[in-house]
């Protein structure tokens, strides 16, 4: 049992149990995994167990009997649940606690009762004996109707045209199941007039001496033993499931009767085989109940040749009722065996996989029997020949060929042209699956394997290549389980070295894989530098005014521009503009399954629209069979990290920008103001910021990841490996880069509006200069209208620029004095170094409580000359003096 496993049983079992407080569910978890050995409970140990609980129960018949039908009916893990239940039994104080919480929920629920008043009506009268005799029969009737054969097939034939409504099932015409002579049992519907002509005709056979009688119940028994009622020996109708069960002449001699009683068995046990044999045969109950069936019906032509010599013996008058007794003794013992088996599979609506479980484990149950193991051993061969036909098809070509549903793999028809629009790798998941209860015991540990060799085969076939295993062999069922278990290996192992070949060699997987690094990772700079500067004035408009093909038509021009160039798959990249910001859709992705996911899907949007920089993404197109690896979901996971970067980026960009927007205010006299001076060492701390923690998520995120993947991919020997590599690099790099925490998450994207308005403020400000110097620039080429400038007009010209600039100079001064801006300055400074703070304290809680090692990087890079380091540690030590508190 895996560790996730015992997790969820143990947190499973306490909350059906009502147990909270103390140690918890971990205490358990660990003495478990301590204590767990990986050998199955033996039969040995279940039936010890299944004693001991008898000895400890008042009903121990009950309890024995409920446990015998669901052994009859191939209850899975039955045998492990008692010997559990014989554990908890020995446990004194497992007892006195599970007694204590069965009281204070006997009383929670005798309170809730109380407080709950219901009104029962008073009985008009006493029900009767008669009355209450005939109710019970009715009721055994309609249950017994109701579970009829008809009912059985009609459900299964509906389920199955419902599932394949291209190829029904076929029906048998109504005259098979309408006329009960042609069933080889008993006709019951008569039954009633025999027992009359038998009541009639007690007096003469009674009276007849014993030879006589003996002769004429050798006469009658060579009847009841092929399913036709005799003069003496008359069979009871059936309800249901039951056992059939005879009415012998009460008037014989006791000595005869007793000999009667030790043969009829023999009939009863031919009744149940030949009901099973004409109910399964039918083409609803599936083609290894039909093997099944064909296999019974070959004994049972060898029961009736036994039949035909002793009723030749009787003919000639060597047959007495001892000789019968003897002749019949060795074919007891196999009709019983094949009754039970019967009943069995009838009792459990065993089909398939779970046909092939019981005769399995009987045949194992019957290890010290040579002759009962051989039988079922003979019985199991003939039954798995169909299965394991399914099964060749499926590890050997990869088709599933299962017209009545009995494989354990189910086919479900999904087009995978949609696995681009489907987040999940639906096709890869969903599109054949295992089917726990039609498994074979015999192949529980190989379910797995089967499962994905026949995948594997079916992407290669469905590119249009024909596979076939090299290996493939008749697979044929035996007690030794190495023979068929190496042909699944091999087959395994050449299903899935084909496939890694298709997608590595044919289909160039890695090189597609670092296509996607290039533009979703930004490994190439050049080409995001020739995107940015070509959509950068594009971009900032608001997402519903872009016009998507003129955003391809730059992209275009940028990829023809840069080295991105000599990519071969450059033409599949393609772009998106999403819904929503890349904060929220993180957010909404981290929402799933928990508590909070109806409100943030259900919120509100915005009220300010997007802009194409918070809107843009890229899109890949994958076609089949690649979309197996870089799925939707895989998409998605890229696209979060590449709008993540490229906000950052954008941001960078505007940091720059103010840079140079500040040189042109340099040149006023500026130098008295201190909230400039500020202002420039802020600048300089965002642009810091940011520029590490994309170096940070670059450089010591992704390319090593990279890179780990990259060696991994080399080494994996089957389509599952890659995808678990692809899977868990995609992860690790949205957990190191803060994209799974919402609470970092949503600190980074408030510094990040922080570094925005504070650009957007600067270049507010250093705007009104540029206008006003481009405007005395302007004035001072062009002149008048009338002609070039002269002489005296420069000199004019260059005495305003000199009184604009003076003027600039002085009302800059007035906005100093008047300390609105020096305010607003200090407002910036003070949240970005709150919220920059507030993030280092988080990564350093995370990086050591987590184990987040990886995210202590950034701590290093931002605090390289110890600047924070004083004020964490404030932090840390106010933090454990309230914990303490």
């Amino acid at each position: 049992m895996s560790e996730f496993r015992i997790h969820h049983d143990v947190n499973e079992l306490l909350s059906l149990l009502h147990v909270g407080g103390g140690d918890g569910a971990e205490v358990y978890i660990d003495l478990l995994q301590k204590n767990r050995t990986p050998y199955v409970t033996t039969s040995v140990s279940a039936h010890s167990a299944k004693v001991k609980i008898a000895e400890y129960s008042k009903t121990p018949e009950d309890f024995l009997k409920k446990y015998e039908e669901l052994k009859s009916k191939n209850a899975r893990n039955l045998d492990p649940l008692v010997y559990l239940l014989s554990k908890l039994s020995e446990d004194k104080e497992m007892l006195q606690c599970l007694q204590q919480n069965a009281k204070e929920r006997s009383e929670a629920n005798a309170s809730s009762a109380t407080s709950t008043s219901f009104a029962i009506p008073p009985t008009s009268s006493k029900m009767s004996m008669q009355e209450f005799e005939e109710l019970r029969k009715k009721l055994g009737n309609v249950t017994a109707s109701s579970q009829s054969a008809e009912v059985t097939r009609k459900m299964l034939r509906d389920r199955h045209n419902k599932k394949n409504p291209t190829q029904p099932n076929p029906v048998f015409p109504n005259w098979v199941y309408d006329r009960p002579a042609l069933i080889g049992d008993f006709i019951t519907g008569t039954s009633c007039h025999l027992i009359s002509l038998t009541t009639a005709a007690i007096d003469f056979y009674g009276t007849l001496p014993l030879p006589a009688q003996e002769q004429a119940l050798v006469d009658d028994l060579l009847f009841v033993l092929i399913g036709v009622d005799g003069r003496d020996i008359t069979a009871q109708p059936v309800l249901g499931r039951q056992n059939r069960s005879f009415i012998v002449d009460p008037t014989l001699d006791m000595s005869v009767k007793e000999l009667v009683n030790r043969i009829l068995p023999v009939a009863s046990y031919y009744s149940t085989i030949t009901r099973f044999t004409e109910e399964k045969w039918s083409f609803e109950y599936g083609q290894v109940n039909h093997a099944l069936t064909a296999a019974m019906r070959t004994l049972m032509k060898e029961y009736l040749i036994l039949v035909t010599q002793l009723e030749h013996l009787h003919r000639q008058g060597m047959l007495s009722l001892q000789k019968l007794w003897f002749y019949i003794q060795p074919t007891m013992r196999t009709m019983e065996i094949l009754a039970s088996i019967a009943s069995s599979v009838d009792k459990g609506d065993c089909m398939g996989g779970s046909t092939l479980s019981l005769l399995h484990d009987r045949t194992f149950n019957y290890t010290g029997d040579s002759q009962a193991q051989e039988l079922c051993l003979y019985l199991t061969k003939a039954a798995s020949v169909p299965y394991f036909e399914i099964l060749e098809k499926w590890i050997y070509r990869g088709i599933i060929k299962d017209p009545y549903s009995e494989f354990m793999v189910e086919e479900h028809e999904l087009q995978k042209e949609k696995i681009q629009e489907d987040y999940n790798d639906k096709y890869w998941d969903q599109r054949y699956t295992i089917i726990q209860h039609r498994i074979p015991s015999f192949l529980q540990k190989m379910a797995g394997k089967i499962l994905s060799t026949g995948k594997y085969l079916n992407v290669v076939r469905e590119c249009g290549r024909d596979v076939t295993c090299p290996d493939a062999k008749e697979v044929l069922y035996t007690l030794k389980e190495r023979a068929y278990v190496e042909q699944i290996e091999k087959s395994y192992y050449y299903a899935s070295k084909v496939l890694l070949d298709f997608l590595m060699e044919e289909k160039e997987l890695v090189a597609r894989l670092r296509s996607i690094k290039h533009y979703f990772l930004m490994d190439k700079g050049d080409f995001f530098v020739h995107f940015m500067d070509l959509t950068e004035e594009e971009l900032k408009k608001p997402v519903d005014d872009i016009v998507p093909p003129r955003l391809e038509a730059l992209l275009e021009l940028a990829l023809r521009m840069s080295t991105a160039n000599t990519d071969p798959f450059k033409d599949d990249l393609k772009i998106d503009l999403m819904p929503y910001d890349v904060i929220t859709q993180l957010l909404r992705v981290l929402a799933i399954d928990t508590k909070q996911e109806k409100a943030v899907i259900n919120a509100n949007p915005p009220l300010v629209a997007l802009s194409g920089l918070e809107a843009f993404s890229f899109d890949y197109i994958v076609k089949w069979p690649l979309s197996l690896i870089i799925n939707r979901k895989a998409l998605t996971i890229y696209q979060m990290l590449f709008r993540h970067i490229f906000y950052c980026k954008h941001v960078e960009r505007l940091l720059c920008n103010v840079w140079i927007s500040n040189k042109t205010a340099k040149q006023y006299a500026l130098h008295r103001a201190k909230w400039f001076a500020t202002a420039f060492a802020l600048r300089q701390r965002m642009l810091n910021f940011v520029q590490n923690i994309q170096y940070y998520m670059m450089f010591e995120v992704m390319e090593p990841t990279w890179h780990i993947m990259e060696n991994n991919l080399k080494s994996a020997s089957n389509i599952d490996d890659v995808l678990c590599h692809h899977t868990t690099f995609l992860d690790n790099c949205l957990k190191d880069c803060m994209l799974t925490n919402p609470e970092l998450l949503k600190i980074f994207a408030k510094l990040m509006s922080v570094c925005v308005m504070f650009t957007n403020c600067m270049l507010r400000f250093t705007q009104s200069m540029k206008l006003d110097r481009e405007l005395n620039r302007l004035s001072l080429e062009h002149g008048t209208m009338e002609g070039p400038p002269t002489q005296s007009e420069r000199t004019e010209e260059q005495e305003k620029k000199k009184l604009t600039s003076k003027f600039l100079a002085e009302h800059v001064d007035a906005l100093q004095s008047d300390a609105g801006f020096e305010a607003t300055i200090s407002k910036f400074d003070s949240n970005f170094s709150t919220l920059l703070l507030d993030l280092l304290d988080k990564l350093s809680i995370y990086s050591t409580t987590d184990c987040e090692h990886s995210m202590i990087n950034i701590i290093y890079r931002l605090d390289f000359n110890g600047f924070y380091t004083e004020r964490l540690e404030r932090m840390a030590i106010e933090r454990s003096q309230k914990a303490a508190a």
